[in-house]
């Protein structure tokens, strides 16, 4: 399994037109975790599993998307209505209570990965407005059997090496 996750682009288009021509054909899922700030029928976005964010306006994106992607179950949400900018806590709650294998999402523009009780937990960052790094940032998650590679590049689509993650499900 190979999943294309970009978070908080604000508006930008030409930066999802270009992820979409690298990846759409080289991933099982290009997901978009919320603040696309884009209406569902804008070409950039199409093709993106995507959620509505606090600054989308677009009622065509739910809140939350449960997918099932190989075998895997992902849950992709933005996260504002977790508060996951204080904790992840109430996301866990829900990654047990629908049996996520990988939880998505955005909202704060801090990029980060982490294993919670056998859950994947992924903020791509933001590909706009980051906070905490300089970088604008996108991930890519590629499973290999029990295996799980996490990699962070930035919008000039180069590798941030030091922040590669390995993980064992």
């Amino acid at each position: 399994m190979r999943l294309l996750v970009v978070s908080d682009s604000h508006g930008l288009t030409a930066e999802l037109m270009e992820l979409k021509e690298i990846y759409q054909n080289q991933v099982d899922a290009m997901i978009h975790c919320g603040d696309s700030e884009l209406q569902a029928s804008h070409p950039e976005i199409e093709g993106f599993l995507t959620v509505r964010g606090n600054c989308d306006f677009e009622r065509r994106f739910p809140l939350d998307i449960r997918q099932t992607i190989g075998d895997n179950t992902i849950f992709i949400t933005h996260g504002h209505h977790y508060n996951v900018k204080m904790t992840l806590l109430n996301l866990s709650y829900k990654a047990k209570e629908i049996e996520a294998d990988f939880v998505f999402f955005g909202h704060s523009h801090v990029l980060g990965v982490e294993i919670i009780d056998g859950t994947i937990f992924l903020n791509p960052g933001s590909i706009l407005l980051p906070r905490g790094r300089k970088e604008k940032t996108y991930a890519l998650v590629e499973k290999e059997g029990q295996e799980v590679f996490v990699t962070f590049f930035d919008d000039q689509h180069k590798e941030i090496k030091e922040l590669k993650q390995r993980f064992t499900m």
